[in-house]
C-alpha cells in the first residue's frame, strides 16, 4: 500500500474551508480531505505507484480549478 499526504497551505481558515469544500464531491472516494487551521490536508492510498500518479494528477487538476474560481472571486 502506498500513502501519500498533500499539505496545502492558504491565506485563512476561511480559504481554506473553501477550498477544501470544493474538492470533496471529485475526490471523495480517492482523496480524504480536512482542513487543519489554514491547512487542507489531503490524504491518498493506492496500491501502486501508476494508481497513486492517477489519483494525485487528478486530484491536482480538480485542486487548479477549484484555486482559478477561488481567484477569480476574489477580484470581484
Amino acid at each position: 500500500m502506498i500513502k501519500c499526504t498533500l499539505m496545502l497551505e492558504y491565506r485563512d481558515k476561511e480559504e481554506a474551508e473553501l477550498i477544501e469544500k470544493s474538492l470533496k464531491p471529485d475526490n471523495e472516494f480517492f482523496v480524504k480531505t480536512h482542513v487543519e487551521g489554514n491547512v487542507v490536508v489531503a490524504e491518498a492510498e493506492a496500491d501502486s505507484i501508476p494508481s497513486m500518479i492517477h489519483t494525485l494528477d487528478d486530484f491536482l487538476a480538480c485542486l487548479s480549478v477549484a484555486e482559478r474560481i477561488r481567484e477569480m472571486e476574489a477580484l470581484k
